[in-house]
């Protein structure tokens, strides 16, 4: 086995965590799923700074322009960027992010959470003071501060290995075909959101999957320090994910309690 490949067996028990956990089961109405996607966004939104992290850090965004010096890994991120940032959805150019905020519009779901946070830091605060005062639940307030503090205090194969394998493709299948489901009930309301799940599927396991798989083995080389780090920030990544599906899970609950009442 490749070294990448043993760190991913090694991972294996949180991604079955992932796939068995019981947020799926509870996502039984629309509503569960509004409150669902209201603060998976948070995590859709924040994989953009994963994203941009690294490409800042193996490309150059400066002028004058200077090649970097990790020729192979500035194609993949910049392969990746250009499908996350630029996707092509019904013949317009869209990041997955915005597409995400057109399927909770199409769905019912609020973005005021979102809205308020992207306008506080277009504003110039801070993301701390931003996610203080934008009134995002609390497990995605929890969520994106965990990545924003693994962006400021790790290298960039670290950040390369949350990202590759705290990647969106997370979502089992039994999700997707209750959505699939949902969205006959609703008339194709949920259109939108079944294109965002399955161009998730779609791109990282055929294309951006594999790109960053590459992009972890050659920044970690052969130094098994980086591979230890890389293994940490992937165990940080999936146990903040794991955090995220738990704060879901428990105010989908609670609102199924008080709607039965």
């Amino acid at each position: 086995m490749s070294r990448v490949d043993t760190l991913q067996a090694r991972l294996q028990p949180l991604y079955q965590q992932l796939a068995a956990h019981p947020l799926y089961r509870s996502l039984v109405r629309v509503e569960d799923l509004r409150l669902f996607m209201e603060s998976h966004v948070f995590a859709v939104w924040d994989f953009m700074s994963l994203l941009k992290t690294l490409q800042r850090g193996l490309t150059c965004v400066d002028v004058p322009w200077l090649p970097s010096s990790a020729p192979e890994s500035r194609r993949l991120v910049n392969e990746i960027v250009l499908g996350e940032e630029s996707d092509v959805y019904e013949g317009v150019a869209i990041s997955h992010f915005e597409l995400y905020l057109l399927a909770m519009h199409k769905t019912g779901a609020s973005t005021a959470g979102i809205d308020a946070l992207v306008a506080a830091l277009h504003e110039g605060k801070g993301i701390h003071t931003a996610l203080d005062n934008c009134g995002a639940p609390a497990d995605a307030t929890r969520f994106v501060r965990d990545t924003f503090a693994l962006i400021e205090s790790r290298g960039l194969h670290a950040v390369a290995a949350a990202f590759t394998f705290g990647r969106e493709d997370l979502i089992p299948d039994m999700f997707r075909g209750l959505v699939r489901d949902l969205n006959r009930e609703l008339h194709g309301t949920l259109s939108t959101f079944i294109w965002y799940l399955e161009r998730h599927i779609e791109v990282d396991g055929d294309e951006h999957g594999p790109m960053a798989l590459r992009m972890v083995s050659s920044l970690c080389g052969e130094d098994d320090r980086k591979w230890a780090e890389a293994e940490e920030a992937a165990t940080f990544a999936l146990t903040a994910r794991l955090r995220l599906w738990d704060g879901i899970a428990s105010s989908i609950g609670a609102n199924q309690v008080l709607l039965a009442g």
